[in-house]
């Protein structure tokens, strides 16, 4: 592995305590680390957290060329307000949207070729020069995600971290309004979980809160996190 072990080590002393897990983690990897942010719905809680300790961290956004307007807005609002000043929006090729999404309806017939397009491949050309990123999974959001752990192998010598693995969303709610930071506009229109428009709905009282993702079909990741990233 790139990331010594002794690195390693360290992060999972501090064990589930996300505070202590990005302190490790942005200073002993500083120049080597990004994080890795949707801008979503519980986005605000890890960038405050990563932006305590050092705004100048990258934060890799996603910009698919399909998101809602308001996501757009968000990110730019919430960068601006935490003072991270080196976020950087990775956009699909051109070329190959041209070749295989001429239309932007790709999502309609092939989400997974679209996500494939449009997030999977421009991370894996971003997160390049790093050893390490950060994400902001959580236990609570999926089945799939349940035993997720704080540092996991990330694929050719890079690892990744997840330090909020244990917070619930009434954590996370309850930390924004402690802090007084903005939320997603979409959130009070029934969207707790927020990706792509074409491909996102709002919930229902008593759904799981994915369930607004990909409605109807099979598919539950993007696939940036079911990829080896190297």
């Amino acid at each position: 592995m790139r990331i010594n072990a002794d690195i390693v080590a360290e992060l999972k002393q501090a064990g589930e305590n996300a505070s202590d897990v990005l302190r490790v983690a942005l200073t002993r990897l500083r120049g080597r680390i990004a994080l890795v942010s949707s801008f979503g719905a519980e986005s605000a809680v890890m960038l405050a957290l990563a932006a305590e300790i050092d705004p100048a961290v990258p934060v890799l956004f996603l910009e698919t060329g399909q998101h809602f307007p308001e996501t757009l807005a968000y990110r730019q609002e919430l960068a601006r307000v935490l003072g991270l000043s080196d976020v950087r929006d990775l956009h699909p090729a051109k070329k190959q949207v041209e070749n295989r999404d001429p239309e932007g309806q790709l999502w309609a017939f092939d989400p997974d070729a679209c996500c494939m397009l449009r997030k999977v491949e421009p991370l894996d050309e971003a997160i390049i020069p790093f050893d390490a990123w950060i994400t902001g999974r959580k236990r609570s959001q999926a089945a799939t995600r349940q035993n997720l752990p704080v540092v996991e192998d990330g694929g050719n010598g890079k690892i990744k971290i997840n330090p909020l693995i244990t917070w619930t969303p009434r954590e996370l709610d309850a930390e924004m309004t402690r802090r007084n930071l903005p939320r997603h506009p979409l959130t009070l229109r029934g969207y707790p979980s927020i990706g792509c428009a074409p491909c996102t709905r709002p919930v229902g009282e008593g759904e799981d809160p994915r369930q607004g993702r990909w409605a109807g079909q099979s598919k539950t990741e993007c696939g940036i996190h079911v990829r080896e990233i190297g």
